[in-house]
């Protein structure tokens, strides 16, 4: 019988960890539980977190080996730890690192113990990636088929520690600028170097792949700018979308000796392949039909890439995830607020781009003054008479649809506007036509994807600049939008439940303020619709980082 101490976890056999969120201990167990684990649901004061196979090899990635999972599950567990949970820990990290590939001469070799070899290899697919056996303990493989065969290799529970090497690229001269064009005092934080150091690792095998797990507003993009000037080779930087594009141009230009003639920009409108080039995601898998092919795929071999940084690595299309996958000579970088995927391709970030190199709580870079302090507000509000009877005899979807434009929500827009008076506000929506709306009613201007790309920035730089005080934005906003000033960002619909997003939008308000360093987050909701059941799951990955959301109801 497991022996009782005042801790609180409990740790379950079917590796799952539930946290009591009223403990005196919580917020300690909670740090330490996230770096191997990660939050699943949080009905009431209990948090369910869940130890996977890849949340352990992320933390073996950072350095979190067995003796330290099982030391903290051993410190907080209440009842103490199963034996199967122990054994599955060390099995797993077992795993991490019995198969390396290597480079021996020109030859490309994986290397591990000859038994697990020939049970992997015997027989399937993965014969035509191989060539000759070396011996026992080696494999030749086929450099083409280098990202495949460690992808595959990760689905069978077996994760390839890669110090297979890196060509260096065309060689590019270049240092960050102190002070910064704009004439502004730069320097690396101390964290921000630390990510820069376990990313490059002296330039040795053991780096050069690998994700930055920052949150939004702590400087990411700072780290891909260290890291390209501390390759100085030719960089291709992927990013989310037109205005990210821009913005990365910008600090390339400002804090970095670059000249305007060495940075290119790559998306629908411009097409130029320089030293440094920066394209969208949306351009790179851009074809007229299912049956074209991916024309600007190209990009990858336009140049002799020393580097490839992945910006908003979680959104990476699987399109993408395929050319990364011919190119693992070349050093990779992602950046990211979150590893959170919702389409289950977390493992092909980490086979592809790399292990989690780097990450920081948000709440430890919120006490540092790194970011914003924000207050997070559920308000839930009753649904709108008229659709009542509506709601009751519609199909799931169509009850989400029709709680998630409720309204009723308006007068709490209202009232939040009145409250917060002359603080930058977004005002952030899923539904176009709620978005038009509100905005309408309220006399706000709005950014669609409907809207020219030229006068979205015009209304960004207008936003920026004071001149428009409150902006209604849809999810064209949530990803690589820098909008220093804002405090204050009113949720009035979202995409199901989604904890990405949940964490993006927020993300629009975590810039560091002047004065107080405050800001507020306000989701508003439908209540004892579907929508709280998706609300809860949107708040997952933020709670996982020790927010709390006080629950309003009107």
């Amino acid at each position: 019988m497991l022996e009782r101490q005042d801790g609180p976890l409990i740790v379950q056999s079917d590796m799952t960890v539930l946290l009591d969120n009223e403990h005196p201990l919580a917020e300690r167990a909670r740090e330490e539980l996230c770096g191997f684990s990660e939050l699943v649901k949080r009905p009431g004061n209990w948090h369910t977190y869940r130890i996977t196979a890849l949340s352990l090899w992320n933390a073996a990635g950072a350095g979190i080996g067995e003796d330290r999972v099982t030391e903290t599950l051993t410190k907080y567990a209440r009842y103490g730890v199963p034996g199967y949970v122990e054994a599955t820990v060390r099995k797993l990290l077992d795993r991490y690192g019995r198969l390396v590939l290597e480079k021996s001469g020109e030859t490309l070799l994986l290397r591990g113990n000859g038994d697990l070899l020939n049970e992997l290899f015997g027989a399937g697919a993965m014969q035509e990636w191989l060539g000759e056996r070396v011996s026992d303990e080696e494999w030749a493989v086929k450099g083409e088929y280098r990202g495949q065969l460690k992808q595959e290799l990760t689905r069978l529970g077996y994760p390839v520690i890669d110090l297979a090497g890196y060509h260096s690229g065309e060689e590019l001269r270049l240092s960050l600028r102190s002070p910064t064009l704009r004439g502004k005092l730069f320097y690396l934080r101390d964290y921000q170097r630390q990510a820069l150091e376990l990313f490059y690792r002296e330039g040795s095998i053991q780096g050069g792949s690998g994700v930055i797990v920052l949150p939004c507003g702590a400087g990411k993009t700072v780290v891909g700018l260290a890291a390209l000037a501390r390759h100085s080779s030719a960089t291709l930087i992927l990013t989310s979308n037109a205005t990210s594009v821009k913005q990365w141009k910008d600090e390339l230009l400002d804090k970095t000796t670059l000249s305007p003639s060495e940075v290119g920009e790559y998306t629908g409108a411009v097409k130029q392949v320089r030293p440094v080039t920066i394209a969208t995601y949306q351009i790179l898998t851009h074809r007229k039909s299912k049956e074209d092919p991916f024309r600007h795929m190209k990009l990858f071999s336009e140049r002799d890439w020393g580097l490839i940084i992945y910006d908003e690595v979680h959104l990476l299309p699987a399109p993408v995830f395929r050319m990364t996958a011919e190119i693992q000579a070349t050093r990779r970088l992602g950046l990211t607020a979150t590893l959170v995927r919702e389409d289950g391709c977390a493992e092909d970030v980490f086979s592809l781009i790399g292990p989690k190199q780097y990450d920081m709580m948000w709440k430890t870079m919120e006490a540092k003054g790194h970011i914003a302090s924000v207050t997070c507000t559920e308000i839930r509000v009753p649904l709108d008479q008229g659709a009542v009877d509506l709601y009751r005899s519609a199909q799931n979807r169509a009850r989400l649809r029709l709680a998630a434009e409720n309204p009723g929500k308006l007068n709490v827009v209202k009232q939040l506007l009145e409250k917060h008076e002359g603080t930058p506000t977004l005002i952030i929506g899923q539904y176009l036509k709620q978005l038009h709306s509100v905005a309408d009613t309220l006399g706000v201007p709005v950014i669609t994807g409907e809207l020219a790309q030229s006068d979205r920035q015009n209304l960004y730089d207008r936003f920026k600049s004071g001149d428009i005080p409150v902006l209604a934005v849809s999810k064209v906003a949530n990803f690589a939008v820098d909008l220093p000033d804002a405090a204050v960002a009113i949720q009035i619909s979202g995409s199901y439940g989604s904890r990405q997003e949940e964490a993006q939008r927020i993300g629009r308000i975590l810039r560091p303020k002047q004065g107080k360093n405050e800001a507020w987050f306000y989701t508003i909701v439908t209540d004892e619709t579907s929508e709280t059941d998706f609300a809860a799951k949107r708040q997952l990955f933020m709670v996982e980082q020790g927010y709390a959301y006080t629950l309003r109801k009107r």
